[in-house]
């Protein structure tokens, strides 16, 4: 296969390789399609392609990005895509070698999520059961949100969910995460109580839009926007502001937070790594390794609870 003539011609085709063959989630082919072409005017600048560039000019562009202040993870994220593209101009044949291949970058710091705890949770939980313009509204806010924290969804994962999947009283929900990747991830008693009511509430509201002329939705929370289904950014601003009424600072809590409370809580109570991870979806068991730390505090605790050095000797004598 020959090279493309073009800077765009080789970003489209690697990224529509990405998609056919490794599945790529939207927003990733997005974010890789942002760093490439920045990539790819900063070549122009220089006079020079994909199909020329060397190890010292992607080290310069690497360079560049740390003047200009980028964070270490979005140099990170630059590089990776660099390296992606590269080795597959390679396997194509449109290199005769990889540049990239020996580049190291800077690595992603690994910071510990934002964690709620649990008298935190009940009160975001206690928050949806009473916020909202209408007792629908209210009904909704506490099936998403039990069902979040039971999970350990994705927010995307979690608004998308076809209806079907919470028919028949589940005690599982089929989750189709990154890539397209199924998952079974267990329902608790409370969100599985959350979601039938939930349900009773969607379906009067539904077989009132076929009355009055309209289409029944095929997701479990439906909208009359563009995608059908409530959006993350609307979800968001709902988690803020049950946050607020809450009495829990908005600044801590996102979507995302509740999946972090989810794993902590779960590592905390006994249970194991890679149990975890795959109730998470995540490919890789050094991604959930960052919950760890939870462990690291329960086991300092520990010590300074019931180990002998610890104890104040005159306190015993006293």
């Amino acid at each position: 296969m020959d090279a493309p003539a073009s800077q765009n011609l080789w970003i489209s085709t690697f990224l529509q390789a990405q998609a056919a063959e490794l599945g790529a989630a939207t927003n990733t082919l997005l974010a890789y399609g942002r760093d490439l072409k920045d990539f790819a005017a900063w070549l122009d600048h220089r006079k020079v392609g994909f199909d020329q560039a060397d190890r010292d000019e992607i080290e310069a562009y690497l360079i560049d990005c740390d003047a200009q202040g980028l964070s270490r993870s979005t140099r990170a994220r630059r590089l990776s895509a660099i390296k992606q593209l590269f080795r597959f101009a390679f396997e194509e044949g449109w290199r005769d070698a990889n540049p990239a291949i020996q580049i190291k970058g800077p690595g992603r710091q690994k910071r510990l999520p934002k964690i709620l705890d649990v008298p935190e949770v009940d009160r975001l939980l206690e928050a949806a059961r009473t916020t909202g313009r209408s007792k629908a509204d209210r009904v909704r806010n506490t099936c998403m949100m039990e069902v979040l924290y039971a999970t350990g969804m994705r927010v995307t994962e979690l608004v998308s969910l076809p209806v079907s999947s919470a028919r028949g009283d589940p005690r599982m929900l089929l989750v189709v995460g990154k890539g397209g990747k199924e998952r079974m991830v267990p329902l608790s008693p409370p969100a599985r109580d959350a979601l039938a009511a939930w349900l009773s509430v969607r379906d009067q509201a539904e077989d009132q839009t076929v009355a009055d002329g309209g289409q029944q939705s095929r997701f479990l929370f439906p909208s009359r926007g563009k995608s059908g289904h409530l959006t993350r950014h609307r979800f968001f601003l709902l988690v803020k502001e049950l946050a607020v009424q809450g009495g829990v600072s908005p600044e801590k809590v996102t979507p995302h937070t509740l999946r972090h409370a989810f794993a902590t809580h779960l590592l905390a109570n006994g249970a194991d790594l890679r149990s975890i991870q795959t109730l998470l979806g995540h490919a890789d068991v050094a991604t959930t390794e960052i919950y760890t730390h939870v462990l690291d505090e329960r086991l300092a605790e520990l010590v300074l609870q019931h180990h002998p050095l610890t104890k104040d000797p005159d306190a015993e004598k006293g």
